[in-house]
């Protein structure tokens, strides 16, 4: 359905694209600043321009209609998440979660410390010393 919503949508952008497109500029100063546009295209085309009118305006809201249709099968395929289940920690049975390059730092150490042998962590390091002749 989602799939289906979503070619729509991007036909009827392409139709509004178009749509804009094949429009007349009637106005502003123009880059020769003599004014508005050229007295030919003042009142031929006036039936195209309505259809352009309206086929701009009804293309817009089927736009409208599609983005926020796509929004609303969006959240209601999305479950909900909560805060408190992200820290939950892994079950006794189960390995711990390798790290990959999608988490943090932070959830790395915690992964890295959990992992860590408690002697490892309770006895720091001592460099030895260098010996001379």
């Amino acid at each position: 359905m989602q799939t289906v919503l979503i070619v729509v949508h991007l036909i009827i952008v392409l139709a509004l694209i178009g749509v804009v497109l094949l429009q007349r500029s009637e106005g502003g100063l123009g880059l020769g600043g003599g004014g508005g546009g050229g007295v030919a295209g003042f009142m031929t085309g006036r039936g195209q321009a309505n259809a352009l009118t309206r086929a701009t305006a009804i293309l817009a809201a089927l736009f409208f209609a599609t983005s926020m249709l796509l929004a609303v099968l969006s959240h209601r395929t999305a479950a909900p998440k909560s805060i408190l289940d992200t820290g939950a920690s892994t079950p006794a049975g189960q390995p711990a979660k390798q790290p990959t390059g999608a988490d943090n730092l932070l959830d790395t150490l915690r992964q890295q410390q959990d992992r860590a042998p408690a002697t490892a962590l309770a006895q720091p390091a001592v460099p030895e010393a260098p010996q001379s002749r």
